[in-house]
């Protein structure tokens, strides 16, 4: 069994992970739609991530916000080029959280930056297409 907050690729929510693991559909921020990912660009992975509340990319700057939430289900991506459409906040401590590019409303998903090919998008944060 794997350890508490380590990784593990399990199959995911229902119509969302192809056999392969992969994500079926395109990623899209749920406030404005621009695509973050396309069909096939990660792969499910579960693991728990606290994500601050969403907010504006200003707001998340400050840092230390106890509001948010501890989640699980995550399209794991091992290459930030991978990416239709992401921006990256200033580093809060060693992480950088992922935001929309186009409004800058996040975090929809996190990256330690010590791990350079972890970015992990929550399927909370986000919709599909």
């Amino acid at each position: 069994m794997a350890a508490p907050g380590s990784e593990v690729v399990v199959s995911g929510p229902e119509g969302l992970v192809c056999s392969g693991g992969r994500n079926r559909k395109a990623v899209l921020c749920q406030r404005c739609s621009s695509r973050v990912l396309l069909p096939g660009a990660a792969v499910f992975a579960r693991k728990e991530l606290f994500l601050p509340a969403m907010k504006k990319k200003t707001a998340l700057a400050g840092g230390c916000d106890p509001e948010g939430d501890v989640l699980q289900d995550h399209w794991l991506v091992d290459d930030m080029f991978s990416f239709e459409n992401v921006g990256f906040t200033k580093d809060v401590g060693n992480v950088k959280f992922l935001i929309c590019a186009d409004c800058e409303v996040g975090p929809i998903g996190w990256h330690c930056v010590d791990d350079k090919k972890s970015f992990y998008v929550a399927l909370d944060r986000v919709s599909h297409e």
